[in-house]
């Protein structure tokens, strides 16, 4: 298989990384706006380089996977749609719901495939969560909490360009309160601090968020996130039933110090990023890529989940700004 990869920044020289080990890709062509990169890159991982875009869909490749810059997702998932290529896209589709419409609009008309990377589906923590719920062995589920909390925040230049926190980063949050308990999101009302560095105030985002999700059999969801987390990279849900409680990230690098006298130690090598946290699940969404492309398996995220997801992201900015709860069907885009 001959895949081509846009964008060879943090996320993509990763995937890249990982498609060049995959026994079914024989063949790899990166290109980036920052051609040395993508040479360096190429050469580290006995890859081709691409002069540009354009040669990714004339130079004859089977799948595309984007990783570029977030403003540049919509056009390119478009142009593969176009070109009748199966395509993996980091989110968001687009930072706004029209360009999300509209691109998916394009691959719906080509009939062509779009997997977005929700990792965090594949990640075995979040996996069993599903299972139990889904088996019934929580009871009546009636309490999630979700959070997602960065070690430190990204450089201040990226702030203007990432869509604010709920997009960039809560919409993993999301996702998973709709994946892992199969029930859809009916209301939200969220707000956020920007009390922290100024960095943020000047790019017109939080630091920190925090919402309430009512789901549609009633069961309340709680999602809260910050770019300040000191101790670590720490990515929790917890789901409580009238049967049972359990709990998603807990292990010994989770970064959080108990003050009970009897209480578990601090972690001694806590978490510090998303790549290190979910490095598996990386690696396992772009092997399920690979084994759509060819046939094998069914799309575990197309781009009408994802949609879903961004819903609830437009759902809190709305919210916030406004100071009121807001319908999900006030947000275009709905299943009904």
């Amino acid at each position: 298989m001959r895949i081509g990869l846009i964008g060879t920044g943090r996320i993509g020289t990763f995937h890249a990384t990982t498609l060049s080990r995959h026994r079914e890709v024989g063949s790899l062509i990166v290109t980036d706006a920052d051609t040395v990169r993508a040479q360096e890159l190429a050469d580290r991982l006995g890859a081709t380089a691409a002069p540009g875009v354009d040669e990714i869909f004339t130079w004859g490749v089977d799948a595309v996977v984007i990783t570029a810059a977030t403003s540049a997702h919509a056009e390119l998932i478009g142009r593969a749609a176009r070109s009748g290529l199966p395509v993996f896209c980091e989110k968001p589709i687009a930072l706004d719901l029209p360009g999300t419409l509209a691109a998916l609009a394009e691959v719906d008309a080509a009939g062509t495939v779009l997997q977005l990377g929700f990792q965090r589906r594949f990640d075995a923590g979040y996996t069993a969560a599903r299972e139990a719920v889904r088996s019934g062995r929580l009871g009546r589920l009636h309490t999630v909490r979700a959070m997602t909390s960065d070690q430190s925040p990204p450089p201040a230049g990226y702030l203007p360009l990432s869509g604010g926190l709920y997009r960039d980063c809560l919409i993993h949050d999301f996702d998973m309160v709709r994946w892992v308990t199969g029930r859809e999101v009916v209301e939200v009302y969220a707000t956020g601090s920007d009390a922290g560095p100024a960095m943020f105030r000047e790019a017109g985002d939080i630091d920190t968020a925090a919402a309430v999700l009512t789901l549609e059999d009633g069961t309340l969801a709680t999602a809260t996130a910050t770019r300040l987390n000191g101790a670590g990279y720490d990515v929790r849900m917890e789901l409580a039933g009238e049967l049972d409680q359990i709990t998603v990230g807990l292990d010994d690098r989770t970064p959080i110090a108990s003050t009970e006298p009897a209480g578990p130690p601090a972690a001694n090598k806590p978490w510090m990023s998303f790549l290190e946290r979910f490095g598996p699940a990386y690696e396992a969404e772009l092997a399920a890529f690979v084994d759509v492309v060819r046939g094998e398996r069914t799309n575990a995220c197309d781009g009408h989940e994802a949609l879903q997801a961004l819903r609830i992201t437009e759902a809190c900015e709305l919210s916030r700004h406004e100071r009121r709860p807001v319908r999900l069907g006030e947000i275009p885009g709905g299943r009904d």
